[in-house]
């Protein structure tokens, strides 16, 4: 071997030094007296949990809660900088300013009583015929406060058309079925609601024992509406949602109602297309036109004004919508604070504009494109496998790479930034500022229909933590507020990133291919493209899922519905195995490092493991059960990784252990 000279040892010496990988992984955080193969959720994260009680003002605490806490710090930052600066301040750090200053100003809010709606209630005590609640119900699509209002969608059938839609709504319980369940829990949340509805009309004005009479009234009311909605799993298939008709069809399913004052208020021409997501529901409400007296339709009226207004009102309106709404739905103990409650509320009015300066300081360049680099490994890793999956025929194979080819993936942020100088934002009006700020996105989604899809638009704010997959684009996003530490590690190992972001990524492109992602097209069309004989081995590879998740003991005897959540589960399943395999695709075949003592492949199962380190109150648990399409998160955790033999085998677990399935009961998707 030849010898190395003096001067290339010098070289060396004076090279600079290359920065030692860092693992990603917190021993800490885990509980190390919990085996991996028992339960391995408390293993990876016991430590943590155990650390970390859920806050007074949380109904669940966790690994992504923690990330969106650090972006309220900075958007506090952001806004109190903004609402200090000085004229001239540019128009959207002004607005952003000037709406965060309003809110956070809450003497001027108390001082201020009912006064902000007092005007609306004036209104609706005027109603005096049929005529007048239509009016009123017309005004009522610009707030969305209708039963049934008026939205932007593309046609599910020609994706590149945005049509009107007519949805479900005027209920004030979390779903349908809160309004039938007759577990002791479920009435005694209807019992509570009648008791929040009667302290609400107290707060406006009415003595108690009217008060008493109007809760009562607005429960009936709902609970009609209620009975003509579609369950949570039956919404689930588009099918059921598809109802296109024009104008003249939609009014003949409401003789009382005349949808053409609707479609005046947003400049709609009448023939503009309009899809009716549940028919029976309109119908149902047509009949409460004539059927419920007009003296409680205005009760519901003033019920639901009260109600959509409450947080933006005074402090005994707000102290009673947070009663119910969050400490008797889900446990939470105290408001979260107010900076915290007006940071939300500007990034929902004007995400744009507050997400252009989060942006700008807390997602570099060179995050989005690593994470443009993830992506497109994930996508090439789902296109071997499409190519190598037997079970599909070529017919259908060909038509989910084209899918998987189409699929537009947004990162970080929006390319246009939305301009807001048509909201009107002042300091001393808070509610008028909101109202303004609501009204603006009401017609700004509303001038969407007619014209050609336009991709800049974002289902979600740059700072938030979350992630989707939208069907009828065919698109999946990634904001920059969930592309951060632990879940997008830029100092950090592949293994740990490719188990946290990249199971993200896998997950949202696994949305393309599941219960109801699967019945969409590449174009984003509702269009059946699987042969008859592939469609029904989809539908076992799901029902295996639907029964484990049906058949997992969540504690208190309770358990998941598989219908509702299949979706998300396919998700987990199908898009942790893809990075998986899109980590080790990046390897080229050769091995990950050994860090801190876990192999690449430990770690990587680690890092997924440490997403869902999350924890819920009893009574969030059990509404998430009810309503969420979503697992609870311990086990997205355990019902994935049960099926995953590469997990099983980086923590050598064998046949018999809890985290193991029998090889017969392991669900697959690819």
């Amino acid at each position: 071997m030849r010898k190395l000279t003096g001067i290339f040892l010098l070289a060396l010496a004076l090279a600079p030094a290359v920065p030692a990988q860092k693992s990603g992984i917190h021993r800490e955080d885990m509980d190390p007296s919990c085996k991996p193969c028992e339960d391995f959720w408390r293993y990876a994260n016991g430590g943590w949990i155990d650390r970390n009680p859920i806050p007074p003002q949380q109904a669940r605490w966790g690994t992504m809660a923690v990330m969106n806490e650090k972006n309220r710090e900075r958007l506090k930052t952001i806004l109190e900088e903004a609402a200090a600066a000085k004229q001239p301040a540019a128009p959207h750090i002004r607005q952003i300013g000037d709406l965060y200053a309003a809110c956070m100003d809450t003497a001027a809010l108390d001082a201020r009583g009912v006064e902000p709606i007092r005007a609306e209630l004036d209104q609706i005590a005027k109603i005096s015929d049929l005529a007048a609640l239509r009016a009123t119900l017309t005004r009522l699509q610009m707030t969305a406060l209708a039963p049934a209002s008026l939205f932007a969608l593309p046609d599910l059938k020609n994706s590149k058309e945005m049509i009107a839609n007519i949805g479900a709504g005027g209920i004030s319980l979390p779903d349908r079925d809160y309004y039938f369940r007759e577990d002791q829990r479920s009435q005694k949340i209807r019992e509570e609601f009648l008791k929040h509805v009667e302290r609400m009309f107290v707060l406006l004005g009415e003595p108690q024992d009217r008060a008493a009479e109007a809760a009562r009234k607005v429960m009936a009311f709902e609970k009609e509406l209620a009975g003509a909605m579609l369950t949570n799993v039956e919404r689930r298939d588009p099918y059921a949602r598809y109802h296109k008709m024009d104008l003249a069809g939609v009014n003949a399913l409401t003789p009382n109602y005349d949808w053409r004052e609707a479609f005046r208020l947003f400049h709609l021409p009448e023939s503009t297309p309009v899809n009716v997501s549940e028919p029976k529901f309109l119908k149902k409400l047509d009949e409460q036109l004539t059927a419920v007296p007009l003296e409680d339709w205005k009760t519901w009226l003033r019920w639901r004004v009260a109600k959509n207004a409450a947080p933006h009102l005074s402090k005994p309106f707000r102290d009673e919508d947070f009663y119910f709404s969050s400490t008797v739905l889900t446990g939470v103990r105290e408001p979260l604070p107010r900076w915290q409650q007006c940071s939300n509320t500007v990034d929902r009015l004007l995400g744009d504009a507050l997400g252009r300066e989060f942006v700008a300081r807390y997602f570099p360049p060179q995050a989005k494109k690593r994470m443009q680099e993830m992506v497109e490994n994930l996508r090439a890793t789902l296109r071997e496998e499409l190519e190598k999956a037997d079970w599909l025929a070529p017919e259908t194979k060909k038509n989910a790479i084209a899918k998987l080819n189409a699929f537009y993936a947004k990162i970080g942020y929006p390319d246009r930034w939305r301009d807001y100088s048509g909201v009107e934002i002042r300091r001393d009006r808070y509610f008028e500022s909101v109202r303004s700020a609501g009204e603006f996105n009401r017609r700004y989604q509303m001038s969407k229909i007619g014209k050609p899809i336009d991709r800049n638009d974002w289902g979600m704010t740059p700072p938030t933590v979350n992630a989707y997959y939208n069907p009828t684009m065919n698109e999946i996003a990634f904001p920059a507020g969930i592309l951060q530490p632990p879940l997008f590690d830029m100092e950090a190992d592949d293994a740990v990133n490719y188990g946290a972001i990249g199971a993200v990524i896998g997950h949202e492109m696994g949305h393309g291919f599941d219960d109801q992602g699967s019945k969409y097209d590449a174009d984003g069309n509702l269009r059946e493209w699987w042969t008859p004989e592939d469609r029904k081995k989809f539908e076992e590879r799901t029902a295996c899922v639907i029964d484990q998740f049906n058949t997992l003991d969540v504690g208190e005897g309770l358990r998941h519905n598989g219908k509702l959540v299949v979706g998300e589960a396919l998700g987990d399943l199908g898009g942790l195995t893809l990075a998986y395999r899109a980590y080790r695709r990046s390897l080229k075949g050769k091995e990950g490092p050994v860090l801190d003592g876990f192999t690449a492949d430990q770690r990587f199962f680690l890092s997924f493991a440490r997403t869902w380190a999350v924890v819920d109150r009893p009574e969030a648990m059990r509404l998430r059960l009810n309503t969420d399409p979503h697992p609870l998160p311990r086990f997205r955790a355990i019902g994935t990784l049960q099926n995953m033999p590469e997990f099983h085998k980086a923590f050598g677990c064998k046949p018999g252990d809890p985290m193991v399935r029998p090889p017969e009961k392991q669900c697959r998707l690819w």
